[in-house]
């Protein structure tokens, strides 16, 4: 198995040399199921959720081996990831355990030609695709499949440790608290400090009938390289440093005299203002600010952070391209603030009646017009997940989930303040914004 050409054209051998599962290390003694609720159905039409870290090191076979017996330990608690999906009678999707389901997909392989500094020097994510499993794959097909699938490749001087997460069970929150408690098993720890909250139907119990087509068996489905993108798609990561920050923050200065804007809200309207000017928009087209928000404070009653699912929804606020350059920026910042702000309990509850009495799986061109759609969060502590041999080197999303728009914010990996930002862009609209000085300030 070959990984896509490098940047010097040169081809990284990708060999897969292993697959195993791993399943808890106690047997729970009954079957265990729990519903997937409004917060969670929506995504089932998703991609799985890929992550890549990677860790400098030179001992491949001690690290594999305590990767699958901390995995082993942290899956008592989170059993769920070793499950599957499934029905109840009443055509209710559902997370489904017992003590012989498969377990977690674990596949070994070796890349001993590929770098920790060629994964860090990366800007697309193409050169990822054979270090992370399931690329292409729906999340509907966990009814067949397992919702986690890892693959553990040696590099020349380290390890990639690469995940697919089912969307239609977790979130960005959860999937770093699952991240983070794996790390804290292999570092030592008899326990994880923070167990999951895995009753998900406390923040909603309504019983939504779902009729899906089952996606075809495994072994017919296309890996996702058949679909075509046009047009071209291409991704970048752009770093921003604490001072980037600052000044980014600085520059933006509520005029009625209202608290300040947030990193977040000054970070996000300085990208959609500037991606709308690379897409060479029309005045009065129509551009759409989308973010999946966390909710776990937002809901009533409100969950612990510990809740284990998804617990996101999508805010969305929009303007016309003109309107959005035309004024400072302050104007895009309160727009973004306004939709954040306004959603709360009420609000969320309206949305998933709304959502429930006309179910719609959703699909990427649902983020809107001429989107940026912001998902992840500089706040989830991905450079401290250290499995007991440092901190990552870097840690990227895969080639799933992306269409033109599509942005993740992740912590930098030189802490404080400082921001990765992972857009995907219609290439001609890329190159725009590679060249965009205002854009990047000193990145």
């Amino acid at each position: 198995m070959e990984a896509e050409a490098g940047k010097n054209g040169e081809t990284l051998n990708v060999k897969i040399t292993g697959k195993t599962h791993v399943k808890p290390k106690k047997k729970l003694g009954k079957k265990e199921h729990c519903q997937l609720v409004t917060f969670d159905l929506p995504y089932l039409a998703f991609y799985y959720n890929q992550k890549l870290l990677f860790y400098k090191g030179n001992n491949y076979e001690e690290m594999v081996e305590k990767l699958k017996d901390g995995l082993e330990v942290v899956l008592v608690e989170f059993y769920q990831m070793a499950g599957k999906l499934g029905k109840d009678e009443e055509g209710v999707f559902r997370v489904e355990y017992d003590d012989q389901t498969e377990g977690v997909e674990v596949v070994e392989a070796v890349a001993d030609e590929i770098s920790t500094e060629d994964l860090s020097a990366e800007e697309g994510t193409n050169a990822f695709k054979e270090l992370i499993p399931y690329n292409g794959i729906l999340n509907l097909e966990g009814i067949h499949r397992p919702l986690l699938a890892v693959q553990l490749t040696k590099l020349k001087d380290g390890l990639a440790i690469g995940c697919a997460f089912n969307h239609a069970i977790l979130d960005g929150t959860s999937t770093w608290h699952f991240m983070s408690s794996w790390a804290e098993i292999c570092s030592g720890s008899s326990t994880i400090s923070v167990p999951p909250f895995l009753d998900r139907t406390k923040s909603r119990n309504t019983r939504v009938k779902l009729d899906i087509p089952p996606p075809s068996d495994p072994n017919t489905t296309t890996n996702g390289e058949t679909e075509v993108a046009d047009p071209p798609l291409r991704e970048k990561v752009f770093k921003f440093s604490e001072t980037s920050i600052d000044k980014i923050r600085s520059t933006l200065n509520p005029s009625d005299g209202s608290k300040a804007f947030s990193t977040f809200q000054s970070l996000s309207v300085h990208i959609w203002r500037h991606v709308t000017i690379a897409r060479n928009l029309k005045p009065e087209d129509i551009t759409v600010f989308t973010v999946f928000a966390d909710c776990r404070k937002r809901v009533d009653p409100p969950m612990p952070e510990s809740y284990f699912g998804n617990l996101i929804q999508a805010i969305f606020t929009g303007t016309a391209a003109g309107l959005l350059l035309a004024n400072p920026p302050e104007f895009g910042a309160a727009m973004i603030r306004g939709a954040i702000e306004s959603h709360n309990a009420k609000a969320i509850e309206e949305r998933n009646k709304e959502w429930e009495r006309a179910p719609k799986i959703f699909q990427f061109k649902d983020a809107g017009a001429n989107c940026v759609a912001v998902g992840s969060s500089p706040r989830f502590k991905v450079y401290e997940v250290d499995f007991g041999w440092g901190k990552p080197e870097g840690v990227r999303s895969g080639c799933n989930n992306r269409f033109d728009g599509m942005v993740y914010l992740y912590q930098g990996k030189s802490g404080g303040r400082s921001i990765d930002v992972e857009i995907t862009l219609e290439a001609g609209a890329m190159e725009r914004l590679e060249k965009d000085k205002e854009f990047l300030l000193e990145v």
